[in-house]
């Protein structure tokens, strides 16, 4: 068995898993989560909106995450090799950092929650650039954001997403080519409704040094996996556009295993 059969079969199982409907576990984690999230007090919303709505600034007009130039040349396995080596690397990171600021409950959490959103976007910006997608275009950054929306929705809102994702190079071209025509702050909304509910449990006191840690490193675990399913999605995607098509991405990749 080749790499890329063994990766489809991956991505095969992480699509029918998305598109399943919720079961009756994913049900009560909702149910949970909303609970938790109406235990957190006003100003802390207001904190976390906030951060969300300025990190979805950076990433569409900034240039704090484009330090990645697209890596060329590589095969897929060699590539997958080392945005997994990344993606270790940022959920130790992850985790030494929420250990930290999980022991000291609503203050030293408000100042976890965008140093952790940085963590992860830092990290995805490096996954797209090793799988030789440049950053530099908003529309990489838009599937970017699509990606960090997927992994963290509820089960409903994440079939959604994911239908928006598939064959993005198709759909690039219809989006406009000035990022200011784009309705960013419609997207920041929805995305605030759904993201990162289960760290909001850090904030809670007596518990959140004891999830600070791990929750950091399972979130971005997941965030890692989605990446990387979404990348392997448009890959193989890629694969079956026409030649009429023109290259949508400098994602290119060497013969071979």
């Amino acid at each position: 068995m080749t790499y890329e059969q063994k990766i489809t079969s991956e991505l095969d199982f992480w699509k029918f898993k998305t598109l399943q409907k919720s079961s009756f576990l994913n049900k009560v984690t909702d149910t949970v989560q909303k609970r938790i999230n109406s235990y957190i007090p006003d100003k802390i919303h207001n904190a976390i909106t906030m951060a969300i709505k300025q990190m979805v600034k950076a990433v569409l007009f900034g240039s704090t995450f484009t330090t990645a130039k697209p890596v060329t040349d590589l095969t897929l396995m060699h590539r997958e090799a080392l945005i997994n080596k990344k993606i270790d690397t940022y959920k130790k990171t992850g985790a030494a950092e929420g250990g930290i600021t999980g022991a000291g409950g609503f203050l030293m959490s408000l100042a976890d929650f965008p140093l952790l959103l940085g963590i992860k976007m830092k990290m995805l910006f490096d996954i797209a650039a090793l799988y030789g997608y440049d950053v530099k275009d908003y529309r990489e950054r838009l599937y970017i954001l699509h990606i960090f929306q997927l992994a963290f929705s509820s089960k409903e809102e994440s079939k959604n997403i994911f239908l928006k994702m598939q064959d993005w190079d198709d759909k690039a071209h219809q989006l406009p080519t000035n990022i200011d025509e784009f309705d960013w702050l419609t997207f920041q909304q929805q995305y605030r409704d759904y993201i990162d509910l289960a760290k909001l449990a850090q904030m809670l006191p007596f518990i959140g040094a004891a999830v600070g840690a791990v929750a950091n490193y399972k979130l971005i675990e997941k965030l890692g996996k989605t990446a990387m399913m979404s990348y392997r999605m448009r890959y193989f995607n890629l694969q079956s556009i026409t030649l009429s098509h023109e290259p949508t991405s400098n994602f290119k990749i060497t013969k071979g295993n």
